[in-house]
């Protein structure tokens, strides 16, 4: 993103598919629910977990949409989604405990990770398994070490979805290691395409549901990355402990943003099946275009709005800028230099060498940076 700005202040044009965030506007009852907040003096600190009136909002949409018995004191209301991964680990992990992490996966994941003292145990998930972690390659991930398994469905930034077996399949392991917490980033679930099935692994086996953190927020559902508001439900001592690492650590969330959020929850979701629909017509028209480009290759995705495509027919190529493209971060940077396109490149995610295509874009920017990036592939493969 800063060598983007940086580009486009130098007068260069840029067409920009890096940024994880919806490009529509926040839905008007929404941004209207936020402005009466602050006309009706809503300014002031909140309890440190949340509104009661948002917890009852999240409790609700986890009982209905997820079958997950939920009351409202186990939920906790954090400035984004980000800061929910980050008190849980915070608050559970020593020094060298062990977390699995499927990769490709989250760039924030490992680093958070770190920052809380623990160790990463990162499991490739290539092609083959359609980039999802196997029951068979987590049992041999866990060791007497092992504290947490991070799971994300839909996943960022392959787009792919858990289906309940397979995560039937992952409890079944996890039964056997009940020193294993599971943290569940579902915050794509609404953007999930094909009429698919969303499921999530506390509610597909109950058995796990003391160790799992469920976590969720209304940044890409509602298009609101920036109002900062993620949420979560897990057993009562593990949200407790958070509670109280956050209480010393940031208070409340925003009370604005809790009252936006409140709306979003609890108003009309049209937004969510509209904006979905239009992000699965994008999904096909990106597909199809990043397929025509010689040396590209990309699967599927079934949610989210990110398309990741092996770049391997690329790999040893020169462009006609003298520039050799020996890694996936080489490509992408050729890509930004030489097409004006910005994409990123798989390792950074743990996975390559593949490029990630957000799709929050409009179409016709959608399109001209992928005819750019067929342009490009064509001069190196003709």
């Amino acid at each position: 993103m800063d060598r983007v700005a940086a580009r486009r202040a130098s007068g260069a044009t840029v067409i920009s598919l890096s940024a994880g965030e919806p490009d529509f506007d926040t839905p008007e009852h929404v941004r209207e629910a936020g402005i009466a907040a602050i006309r009706a003096g809503h300014t002031r600190y909140t309890q440190v977990a949340g509104l009661r009136q948002l917890r009852e909002a999240i409790a609700a949409k986890f009982r209905r949409e997820n079958e997950l018995e939920v009351d409202w004191r186990d939920t906790l209301v954090c400035s984004g989604g980000k800061q929910v991964i980050f008190n849980a680990l915070a608050a559970t992990l020593n020094e060298g405990d062990e977390v699995v992490v499927p990769a490709p996966y989250w760039v924030s994941y490992p680093e958070i990770v770190q920052l809380c003292g623990g160790k990463s145990v990162i499991v490739p998930g290539g092609s083959e398994s359609g980039f999802k972690l196997t029951a068979q390659a987590l049992q041999s991930a866990i060791t007497p070490k092992t504290r947490w398994l991070i799971l994300n469905s839909p996943s960022n930034p392959t787009g792919a979805v858990y289906s309940r077996a397979e995560l039937h399949a992952l409890a079944e392991v996890l039964l056997a290691h009940p020193q294993v917490l599971v943290l569940s980033d579902d915050i794509y679930e609404h953007l999930i395409f094909d009429d698919q099935e969303f499921v999530t692994i506390a509610q597909v086996e109950p058995r796990l549901r003391e160790r799992v953190l469920t976590m969720n927020g209304v940044s890409k559902a509602y298009a609101m990355t920036g109002w900062r508001i993620g949420y979560c439900t897990g057993p009562g001592w593990l949200i407790e402990a958070m509670e109280k690492l956050q209480g010393q650590q940031t208070s409340g969330a925003s009370t604005i943003s809790q009252h936006a959020a409140l709306a979003a929850l609890t108003g009309p979701q049209d937004f969510v099946r509209e904006s979905r629909a239009v992000f699965q017509r994008r999904r096909d028209r990106v597909h199809e275009l990043l397929n025509q480009a010689p040396g590209l290759h990309c699967a599927m995705p079934q949610g989210a709005f990110y398309a990741f495509a092996s770049c391997e027919g690329l790999i040893g190529k020169t462009t006609p800028a003298g520039t050799r493209l020996d890694s996936d971060e080489a490509v992408v940077n050729a890509l930004l230099d030489e097409a004006g396109v910005a994409t990123v490149h798989g390792s950074a995610f743990g996975l390559g060498p593949y490029i990630r295509v957000a799709y929050a874009l409009d179409n016709v920017s959608l399109s001209r940076a992928c005819i750019a990036i067929q342009s490009f592939c064509r001069t190196l493969l003709g």
